[in-house]
């Protein structure tokens, strides 16, 4: 029995979320014990490959990669907890628009494919220390319109965000998840110290507290904590799933949105990497939290998707170095002695 509400249909496909595919994994598995190499030679490379083969169903490939970048604004900022006004939101898309971003660098140096979603900017959340961020038609429909990352086809999903504000909203989101006190997961973010840190510490702390009530359930935690490029993202790594599109989530604020999928199923990112780990102080808290070991660790806090995209060169790195290597017998090399 279901209730009708919004909320019905996103719990509905993470109970129903496919699962990989296991013989395509293991046709992987007996070819690299064949390659022209050490058993193990290329470490997480060889895993890396598995994983593809497990979630596309296929021998590993990268053929059609893309970063999607989510831009959100958020009514919390209206407390003095960063040095950017909101305006630098829509500035900032308007960059990724122009070609002018390190997201648009990285993705011309690996060959990815760039879409960039604005979110109502010119409508911000509402302040959560005050109220809930969105009510749940809102949220879920934000959900519903990240699923529509994928359309187009893709067969790497990396995920990124831009939002002045969200590292506040990711913190708040944590803060409610995994509890602890509000200084375990909030960070300086975009420039937030002295003063600018305080209020943004004591932000997070009173907003989990209003909405403590309601934080047993992974979505409202979504709804009341977090912000539209948030709550896009578990859209987007949801529909990655249920079409099984390997996927790779960039740093902190953006594995909000996985977080809040983990929440409500363990097996949820079963087809998500982690792109790196983030400078932010607690994203290595968090990645340990819903189970994801990072592929690279830059020091990088930027967003934007670029820790993800850096990863997306690794993962193309290891489909070919799978698809392209030769074995033992078509190189006439000579394997393993008796």
């Amino acid at each position: 029995m279901t209730s009708g509400l919004p909320f019905d249909d996103i719990r509905n496909l993470i109970a129903s979320m496919p699962e990989g595919d296991e013989a395509a994994a293991d046709a992987v598995r007996a070819r690299d014990a064949q390659l022209t190499k050490p058993a193990g030679a290329l470490g997480r490379l060889e895993e890396i490959a598995i994983w593809l083969a497990r979630w596309t169903g296929r021998p590993p490939a990268v053929t059609r990669p893309l970063v999607a970048v989510f831009a959100g604004n958020h009514g919390v900022v209206e407390n003095a907890i960063t040095p950017f006004p909101p305006s630098v939101t829509a500035q900032m898309v308007e960059n990724f628009a122009a070609g002018g971003a390190a997201i648009n660098q990285i993705c011309i140096a690996h060959d990815i494919g760039l879409k960039v979603f604005d979110l109502a900017l010119d409508y911000p959340t509402a302040d959560i220390a005050r109220e809930a961020a969105m009510d749940e038609k809102t949220c879920a429909a934000t959900m519903a319109f990240g699923m529509e990352a994928i359309a187009g086809g893709t067969d790497l999903l990396c995920l990124g965000e831009m939002g002045i504000g969200n590292t506040t909203v990711a913190a708040a989101i944590y803060h409610g998840l995994y509890g602890g006190n509000a200084e375990d997961w909030v960070g300086p973010g975009t420039g937030s110290t002295g003063e600018l840190l305080d209020r943004k510490i004591d932000v997070v702390r009173r907003a989990v507290a209003l909405h403590k009530a309601h934080l047993d359930d992974p979505l409202e935690v979504l709804r009341r904590l977090g912000g539209r490029e948030i709550a896009a993202i578990a859209g987007a790594i949801l529909a990655a799933r249920t079409e099984r599109i390997p996927v790779i989530i960039d740093g902190f604020v953006a594995t909000a949105g996985a977080a809040i999928l983990h929440a409500a199923d363990p097996r949820a990112l079963d087809h998500c990497l982690a792109g790196h780990v983030s400078a932010e102080p607690a994203h290595a808290a968090v990645l340990e939290k819903i189970g994801l070991r990072p592929v690279l660790s830059l020091d990088m806090r930027l967003g934007e998707g670029t820790g993800a995209a850096l990863a997306a060169g690794i993962v193309k790195s290891a489909a070919l170095c799978h698809s392209g290597m030769a074995t033992f017998e078509q190189a006439g090399v000579s394997g393993e002695s008796a």
